[in-house]
């Protein structure tokens, strides 16, 4: 059997791993922003989405030829890749959509419903156990989104919010979609062809005139939308290359603190009380989500 390494060696690991982590949930943050003011500027979902995914290989590139090489983009399962884009580009449009009408803080909470959606479809998908603690979580999770929604009767209604939950199912697909595609695919792989579906998804667009010609400073946020989110994505990777997922994940939860100090600069937007209880309830759900699971395979696989 191998070494155990040293316990400091593992500490400093776990370390970096949260500094990465919590950096990339400031990426994922101002990648919202980012949209969020393009979309005020005028500029459609689906050319924010083009600019989003063209200038993200600036750093996913450099990244795949620093650490790897290019021939891990060949590939035998362009049906896996082709599945995981489409979902996760219809959580993409769907969640791009919310943060442009929704306050920061609000569309970030929402998405923290994306972990309670992937363990309720994780059983009819993969065929999965799911044990009666995490279904308890997942109801409990569900019960913070509508301790976010509910308060103001006619904001349950409103279409930013079912665009917000709607995102946070389509970014649980796609986790299922990686999960499954992931046993077979490296990440990078899977990066770079969604990177590449997001793009040609956008492009897609420009003939039935969904593009407007943005002004410099809308330019410039465009394409910076591709520079931070793509280098939040490799932050992610890297993290889970430092630390086991059990150990960073929780720290996902830190992008509500970004946005909220986002909002507030940029918008002047103070959270509600009610978003911020049910995200806290949301997130403790998916916290335990998160161990459950970690024990679950620890034991041997058994539901929990």
């Amino acid at each position: 059997m191998p070494a155990e390494p040293p316990a400091h060696a593992v500490l400093q690991r776990n370390g970096l791993g949260i500094i990465l982590r919590v950096a990339a949930m400031a990426c994922m943050a101002g990648l919202a922003a980012l949209v969020k003011a393009c979309a005020e500027r005028g500029a459609p979902v689906l050319e924010i989405i083009f600019f989003r995914n063209a200038f993200a290989f600036v750093p996913v590139l450099f990244y795949i030829w620093r650490t790897t090489s290019f021939s891990v983009l060949k590939t035998t399962r362009p049906g896996g890749h082709a599945t995981r884009a489409s979902v996760g580009l219809v959580g993409m449009v769907c969640g791009f959509t919310a943060v442009s009408m929704l306050p920061l803080t609000e569309s970030t909470a929402l998405s923290f419903a994306a972990p309670l959606f992937m363990t309720a479809l994780s059983g009819p998908i993969l065929k999965e156990r799911v044990g009666l603690h995490r279904w308890g979580a997942v109801i409990v999770g569900f019960i913070g989104v509508l301790i976010m929604i509910r308060p103001d009767p006619t904001h349950m209604a409103t279409l930013g919010t079912v665009f917000g939950l709607a995102g946070a199912l389509g970014a649980a697909g796609a986790m299922i979609a990686i999960r499954e595609i992931g046993r077979t695919e490296p990440g990078p792989t899977i990066v770079f062809y969604f990177t590449l579906a997001g793009m040609l998804l956008g492009l897609a667009s420009l003939p039935f005139g969904g593009w407007v010609i943005p002004d410099v400073t809308t330019l410039v946020m465009l394409v910076c939308t591709g520079l931070v989110g793509g280098t939040g994505q490799l932050l992610l990777t890297e993290a889970l290359r430092r630390a086991q997922v059990a150990v960073v994940a929780p720290f996902d939860y830190t992008q509500l603190i970004w946005a909220c100090i986002l909002g507030y600069v940029f918008w002047d937007e103070l959270p509600r009380a009610a978003t911020l209880t049910g995200a806290v309830v949301v997130a403790a759900s998916g916290v335990y989500i998160l161990l459950r699971e970690t024990r679950r395979f620890r034991v041997g696989g058994r539901g929990a």
